[in-house]
């Protein structure tokens, strides 16, 4: 599985870069989103390739929807590129991500950082892989020494994660927004602490849980679980995973959210 995921995101990731800095023309989604053809051709050819190699399996993504088969116990969940508007601005801080569930849990994963060289990959019980060297988290363990990432503050506000972001924001040593799945990845590898996501689809969130255990890390919803369904997520280090998942319950709640009336 790590071999093929490597492949698949490498492959993948040359695609986009065929469209990047191209000037591809923009489209916007029903959901208000962003959409090029880049965006739909990585994701036919990742169906394409999965559906040779797993004919039997699930597939989710966020441009195709889904193909599901009564029978199958394993579902790929695809995200073509993820922080497509950096990817039309021009921006390297994009990625294919690639999620693996087996019986409604995350086995495997991978994330492409073609603009960067960097590919991400994981998989039960066998590490977390930057570029063939594997990776972990970093051991800091205080607040005051960590750094905080998001991808879009006027999101932290509208899904109502505002006062737990405005407690680590006090706390830490600085916070910046190297968002998206960057963010993710920089928690994975050791160069961040925290990675902040208020809102999320599961093609978003669904390589990260296996990645950041693999890594030795933590990867939460903003219940506490760790759940690629809860519409959001926080990726962080062991180290500082029970301190942060403290200030969000205190904060936010069992519901994981608080909006103002």
């Amino acid at each position: 599985m790590l071999e093929f995921l490597d492949e698949l995101v490498e492959k993948a990731g040359r695609l986009t870069l065929g469209y990047y800095h191209m000037g591809v023309e923009v489209e916007t989604k029903s959901d208000m989103t962003p959409v090029t053809i880049a965006d739909r051709e990585t994701e036919k050819f990742l169906r394409s390739e999965i559906m040779r190699r797993f004919p039997d399996d699930n597939v989710i993504g966020e441009e195709y929807g889904e193909v599901k088969f009564s029978t199958a116990k394993r579902t790929w969940i695809l995200d073509p590129i993820d922080g497509t508007k950096s990817f039309v601005a021009g921006v390297p801080l994009y990625g294919t991500l690639i999620g693996v569930e087996e019986n409604g849990e995350i086995i495997a994963g991978a994330v492409g950082l073609p603009a960067l060289g960097e590919n991400v990959v994981a998989e039960r019980d066998k590490g977390c892989w930057l570029n063939g060297t594997q990776c972990h988290v970093n051991t800091k363990s205080k607040l005051s020494e960590s750094i905080l990432l998001t991808t879009d503050i006027v999101d932290i506000e509208k899904y109502g994660r505002k006062p737990a972001w405005d407690v680590l924001l006090e706390k830490v040593k600085y916070a910046r927004t190297w968002g998206d799945c960057y963010g993710h990845i920089l928690v994975a590898t050791g160069r961040a602490e925290i990675m902040f996501d208020p809102v999320m689809a599961i093609w978003d969130s669904a390589p990260f849980p296996i990645i950041l255990q693999e890594a030795g890390g933590r990867c939460y919803d903003f219940k506490g679980g760790n759940s690629i369904r809860e519409n959001g997520i926080i990726s962080v280090n062991q180290k500082l995973s029970d301190e942060v998942m403290q200030i969000v319950r205190e904060k936010l709640g069992e519901n994981g959210a608080v909006f103002n009336e």
